[in-house]
């Protein structure tokens, strides 16, 4: 470490200000650093896979993979794409168009639902939060075109929407709309928007599982959404045996919906639909159309250009068949020697959690036995899945379909299968990330937790790395997931993942005083011109906390422990460069508290810090111990 930055000032900067002075950020990426380098690699590796397979030099056994190669080879036929230009969509949009009243919209609802046009809600299905072994039916209100709902009205908010008036504007130049009708239909567009952001949840809002889970009555439901025939679209999709429940997840937004079609609202939501389903289908199409369709996001997150064509079919490829492609990234890089030694952390680090559940100083006996009982039940779901779902069998690509058809019909089999769900139980095997994903998730639903192949290498994890270095990377971030289930939202869920209020009551209080104390710990600490938001990213702060604590309690108890490697390495997971514009709306909207402040701010909470360096109340990485949160 060359650069002058005391460790004990600055553990981010003193680690990687080396590499972060000379790091550069590709074109096409907000950002490089731990995570983003390994996908960096995992996305070169898996280009040269494909480009293998498309020019015949190579084969798998995997089928659905092969059907991933087709849509790949779609993707870059531009000539064909440019050839077919704005076509494709062309019908979709008429169909919008022609909706002048709400039995027509009524009639044509099941049409936009299976064609993937924009809605002035979304349904889907999903796991019942109050009984996982069954399915149920979710509503909530559509999306904003800005970020969160806190930009509008402000400057920032302004300029994002004048940037976003340009890129629709000259995707509808493309369509058939005369100039008159283009400019009405942004206009509306806009004036729809700022409606819907009256009524929607906040990013904060929607940080909180519990309140977004809200059954009502279909009944109910469909008379408040009224006149949208509800029940009409229901039975459409599932016939007579339609639920007798939704789970509403904002019910304000759903409770006030009708409002967008009363006389005044029906034309704007029309060519709000218009813009917005165009918007959304321009990835399919010309590479002009494409290119126009991500001017507003990369304008969002400071990125020049878009990827190559080749990264393009490449990624498009991956995400519709991303199971069966990383079941075959898992195959090919990862080997069942790390498989062990990964799963026998994660079963360590879980009886670790055991034993400081059982020394808690603020849980009765009660709460402790249900506690380390959730824990003796997570799943595991390590590397990649056994096989492939049924799923991706049904997911065809026809040589002679174009590319927008082509994911029309693709989208279609999805949706299908996604209906099909309501009335059969809830499969527990589908795993949340595909094993060429570098991330991790514990599902709260499911009481399980998931860490793709692709995550598992170098700074993260290696077998040729010191057990302290692996501790204070691959080790932190398991014990992070694991401590999700005992988060602000995760502590709601029991061990089946079942809303359920499990803790004793005067427990519950304790734990509410200690996340508050991690909310006021982190909230309004200056970043980059702006604030953190303590109640955004308590969730992941709390489980950071419990990462780092689970970790340094296994390097307590580990002969020749090297807390110096470990805090080390510890800072280079969280090492990130990126652009000014990304930082900010991640810092506006993302649940996870800047890369830089997770690497600096949870060490100080930990004695362990302090005395492998020699830190002091006369340095900047101290605080006082009575300012201390150790929760988990």
């Amino acid at each position: 470490m060359e650069n002058k930055v005391r460790i004990q000032d600055d553990l981010y900067e003193a680690v990687n200000g080396d590499w972060l002075a000379t790091a550069v950020i590709p074109d096409d990426r907000p950002s490089t650093g731990g995570f983003a380098i390994l996908d960096q690699e995992v996305e070169a590796k898996m280009m040269d896979e494909f480009r293998a397979f498309a020019a015949g030099e190579k084969t798998t056994d995997i089928p659905e993979v092969g059907e991933a190669v087709k849509l790949y080879r779609k993707v870059l036929d531009v000539e064909r794409r440019n050839r077919e230009g704005i076509a494709p969509v062309m019908p979709l949009l008429h169909r919008i168009a022609a909706i002048d009243s709400v039995e027509k919209f009524n009639n044509k609802v099941g049409y936009l639902l299976e064609n993937g046009a924009s809605l002035p809600f979304s349904c889907y299905v999903d796991t019942d939060m109050k009984d996982t072994s069954r399915n149920a039916l979710y509503i909530q209100g559509p999306g904003t075109i800005l970020p969160d709902t806190p930009y509008y009205g402000t400057e920032p908010g302004n300029q994002l929407l004048e940037l976003y008036k340009m890129m629709a504007a000259k995707a509808l130049g493309f369509t058939d709309l005369s100039e008159e009708e283009q400019k009405q239909y942004l206009e509306d567009t806009i004036a729809f928007d700022a409606l819907i952001a009256q009524k929607v949840k906040s990013q904060v809002e929607w940080a909180d599982y519990v309140k977004n889970y809200n059954p009502m009555s279909t009944q109910e439901v469909a008379g408040y959404v009224r006149p949208l025939d509800i029940r009409g679209m229901m039975h459409g999709l599932w016939g007579e045996d339609i639920p007798e429940d939704i789970i509403v997840r904002d019910p304000k937004a759903v409770k006030e919906m009708n409002f967008y079609f009363n006389e005044d609202n029906l034309s704007k939501y029309v060519h709000w639909a218009y813009v917005k389903t165009l918007l959304s289908k321009t990835a399919y199409l010309s590479e002009e159309l494409a290119s126009t369709g991500t001017m507003y996001r990369r304008a969002l997150i400071g990125v020049p250009n878009d990827p190559v064509i080749e990264k393009q079919a490449y990624q498009m490829a991956s995400r519709c068949f991303s199971e069966p492609v990383g079941v075959y990234y898992g195959r090919t890089y990862f080997g069942e020697e790390a498989k062990k030694d990964i799963i026998s952390i994660v079963k360590e680090i879980i009886e670790v959690y055991k034993s400081r559940m059982k020394k808690n100083t603020f849980l009765q006996e009660a709460t402790k036995e249900k506690a380390i009982k959730k824990l003796s039940t997570i799943a595991i779901k390590m590397g990649y899945p056994d096989s492939v779902r049924e799923i991706y069998s049904k997911m065809k690509v026809a040589e002679e379909d174009s590319y927008y058809d082509t994911m029309s019909k693709l989208s279609k089999i999805m949706l299908e299968d996604e209906i099909a769900k309501l009335n059969k139980p809830v499969d527990r095997s589908i795993w949340q990330m595909p094993g060429h994903m570098v991330n991790a998730c514990y599902d709260p639903f499911r009481n399980d937790i998931t860490f793709p192949a692709a995550i598992l290498q170098k700074p993260f994890y290696s077998i040729n790395q010191s057990v302290s270095e692996n501790l204070g990377g691959i080790g932190a971030v398991i014990a992070h997931e694991i401590s999700h289930a005992f988060d602000n939202n995760g502590s709601h869920f029991d061990e089946n993942g079942n809303l359920f209020d499990w803790w004793c009551e005067e427990d519950f209080e304790a734990f509410r005083k200690l996340t508050q104390d991690m909310i006021e710990q982190w909230d309004g600490i200056e970043y980059l011109g702006d604030k953190v938001n303590g109640e955004l990213v308590v969730s992941e702060n709390i489980a950071d906390n419990g990462g780092v604590a689970a970790t340094l309690d296994i390097m307590n108890h580990t002969e020749g422990a090297d807390f110096q490697a470990y805090f080390i390495n510890w800072a280079k997971i969280w090492c990130m460069k990126a652009k000014p514009e990304y930082m900010l709306l991640l810092l506006k909207n993302d649940v996870h508290s800047p890369a830089k402040l997770r690497a600096n701010i949870q060490v100080r909470n930990f004695p362990e810090w302090y005395q492998a360096f020699g830190v002091t109340e006369k340095d900047q990485m101290y605080i006082a111990p009575e300012k201390r949160i150790i929760i988990w």
